[in-house]
């Protein structure tokens, strides 16, 4: 017989008859000789209840059939006289697969998400985390569909790579000899011969693809050796980071908007349940908070616009607001939650604050790069047009102290049929908190990297 996912029994309109179902254990009660079994497979939040008569050849194993027990049961689906529950299982057969003893952490009480960072190889197995990882499931689905959607190649780029990407030396080396320090010269018998690292972003590589198969994205783990245990930070992510050959900067805004809000409105209808359970006991509102970012238009200011919002809010920054300086998450937070109460993109920063890689504006002063706001995490992306004329990049690629010999490869994609492009980078798990309201990075990620933490 072949099993029964909990989720198709509870979406059926009529019972199935005789069913197979297997499954954990959520909670077991007894009462005047009947066993009450709350049974979840993971399929969805909600669990079927398996009915075991205290007088069946079954009930023989209800001893081991504990709380956190995996457990097949065969029985007959029939209507449930119970409230909130359609149907439930009268069990005429029982099997432990797999017995839980009475020190399984998981019993049914509230557990703090402290603890259970602690035990991160069983928290899949709560209602939070189960909801967590299906959201996630869906999400990833849902970002290949808008970009197929739209004609894009969906492309892969290296892990390992020899580039820094960001220019900000934050990278995990990666090498073959034992002793090897982060900062030395590649020694005989490394395997590649020279420094070799864990990407920051698949950026650079992605742009050589799009300017010969035109719109493309990569969907990827990221690494980053930043010693921050900030609720914003891990030292591995997934980036979303799409490329488009003949675009600029407007192309990317549009592109970006249209990405956040597609993905905020089919969470709204492709994950409701699970969404709910966030929005009962993680951050009451939350639905509203996603109609809300999948329905508005985001505002559009530029980085000088911000900077006044900001100095003229008589707010006390932890952080001073300057006009040369990059915005921070309190005051991304308080243009999109309190100042504009809608998601926001800031375009146009300081050239001095960006990679070389951003088009310089005319003005000399300022490049084309944009952040999108987005209410409870802050910035959710972060993408420029690229520059595309090889003597500027040369220029800003020199004044960031980079060695144009490190980089031929870029630069000869500025040497040979140069063309404007731009692209961007969005964080699937700070997505995955603005939809959930969940506040910690660790707890979107189902086994977080962060420094000293290496369980897995």
């Amino acid at each position: 017989m072949k099993r029964t996912r909990v989720r198709n029994i509870l979406q059926a309109e009529a019972p199935f008859g005789r069913i197979m179902v297997k499954g954990w254990a959520r909670t077991r009660r007894d009462s005047k000789g009947v066993s009450f079994i709350e049974l979840n497979d993971g399929s969805c939040l909600a669990n079927v209840q398996l009915v075991v008569d205290g007088a069946s050849p079954a009930a023989q194993v209800l001893p081991e059939a504990a709380v956190g027990a995996a457990i097949l049961a065969v029985g007959e689906m029939v209507p449930s006289p119970g409230k909130g529950q359609k149907f439930e299982i009268r069990v005429e057969e029982l099997t432990v697969l797999g017995p839980a003893p009475e020190d399984y952490p998981l019993q049914k009480k509230r557990h703090s998400d402290e603890f259970l960072r602690t035990i991160a190889h069983l928290r899949p197995r709560t209602n939070k985390y189960g909801a967590l990882l299906r959201i996630r499931s869906d999400l990833s689905f849902a970002i290949h569909r808008f970009f197929r959607e739209r004609d894009f190649h969906y492309v892969q780029t290296p892990v390992l790579t020899g580039s820094d990407c960001e220019g900000a030396g934050e990278l995990f080396r990666v090498t073959t000899l034992d002793g090897a320090a982060a900062g030395e010269a590649p020694r005989a018998g490394d395997f590649f011969g020279k420094p070799a690292y864990l990407t920051v972003s698949g950026q650079l590589e992605a742009e050589l693809l799009c300017l010969g198969v035109g719109d493309v994205y990569t969907f990827g783990p990221t690494f980053r050796a930043e010693n921050s245990n900030t609720p914003r930070h891990a030292a591995e992510f997934w980036m979303v980071e799409p490329e488009m050959a003949f675009a600029d900067l407007e192309d990317n805004m549009n592109l970006a908007e249209a990405l956040v809000r597609n993905l905020a409105s089919f969470a709204l209808e492709q994950c409701e349940e699970d969404l709910a359970l966030f929005d009962r006991f993680v951050s009451p509102g939350l639905f509203e908070s996603i109609r809300h970012t999948a329905e508005t238009a985001f505002v559009r200011i530029t980085h000088a616009e911000a900077v006044g919002v900001l100095a003229a809010s008589g707010r006390d920054f932890q952080f001073p607001v300057d006009p040369e300086m990059d915005l921070q998450t309190e005051h991304e937070r308080f243009l999109c939650e309190e100042h504009f109460k809608a998601p926001v993109v800031v375009r146009d920063y300081p050239a001095s604050i960006k990679p070389f890689y951003m088009r310089l504006n005319e003005d000399g002063a300022t490049v084309g790069a944009m952040d999108v706001l987005a209410p409870g995490v802050g910035e959710i992306v972060g993408g420029s047009a690229r520059e595309e004329r090889l003597d500027v990049l040369q220029a800003r690629a020199r004044a960031c102290g980079l060695e144009e010999a490190s980089y031929w490869w870029y630069l000869d994609t500025r040497r040979f049929g140069s063309a404007p492009h731009a692209g961007f980078g969005m964080g699937f798990e700070r997505l995955i908190m603005m939809l959930t309201g969940v506040g910690n990075i660790r707890d979107v990620i189902p086994f977080p990297r962060t420094p000293n933490h290496l369980e897995f």
